[in-house]
């Protein structure tokens, strides 16, 4: 975690914590999936610069697999899984080796998570996150270490999520950056009117015509 994000997360927890005394601090499925994607993607990129001595471009494999890695297995077919995991070891090893590592220690993760809302014990849940912890420690890349460092302190809050809550906020933040992509194209709107209307179409998915921009 980045020490700005850090210290956002701290200020959040104080006022929270001033706010609404009485609340439960949970920590939600989007944001560690975000995390575990975003570990991949920085494992990727560095060994790509140490490797190829510049950024990942067209003609790099690893570059073109880049939104697949970032795709859940789960969600994927065997054949898929399959060909992704021969791709990455078809790829200079300094390359393929460390992204398969995060790759496999994202996919542990999910695995975790996926456990949300089914009830489970306490037991398949620290199996899992023993599980998850092992990979990130035998592969021995400083971003995993992050990834399970900051898994470790925020263990009480996701174990909330697991076993008490279930409540994610993804709907919310997915609302929330379609409004900032709007916001980011306002110099072609001449009023904040018609910004406000344009915000609530793509938000709502309601035609122009059914919104009044009052």
């Amino acid at each position: 975690m980045h020490i700005r994000d850090a210290m956002d997360d701290l200020l959040s927890q104080i006022f929270a914590r001033r706010v609404l005394p009485q609340a439960t601090p949970v920590v939600d499925r989007f944001h560690l999936v975000q995390l575990a994607n975003q570990t991949l993607t920085e494992v990727r990129r560095r060994v790509t610069v140490t490797r190829r001595g510049r950024r990942g471009r067209k003609g790099n494999r690893e570059w073109e697999l880049r939104n697949r890695l970032t795709c859940s297995a789960a969600r994927m077919r065997g054949e898929h899984v399959d060909a992704l995991l021969d791709e990455l070891s078809n790829l200079p090893r300094v390359i393929g080796a460390p992204i398969t590592a995060a790759w496999n220690a994202k996919e542990d993760l999910l695995d975790l998570l996926a456990t949300a809302r089914t009830r489970p014990d306490r037991e398949q849940v620290h199996d899992l996150l023993y599980r998850f912890y092992r990979r990130c420690t035998d592969a021995d890349l400083p971003e995993l270490q992050r990834l399970a460092t900051t898994v470790e302190t925020w263990w009480p809050e996701i174990l909330t999520f697991f076993l008490r809550t279930g409540i994610t906020n993804a709907g919310s933040e997915g609302t929330n950056r379609v409004i900032k992509t709007i916001a980011r194209d306002a110099y072609g709107f001449r009023n904040p009117g018609n910004q406000r209307l344009r915000t609530r179409c793509a938000t709502t998915r309601r035609a122009r015509g059914h919104l009044d921009a009052r």
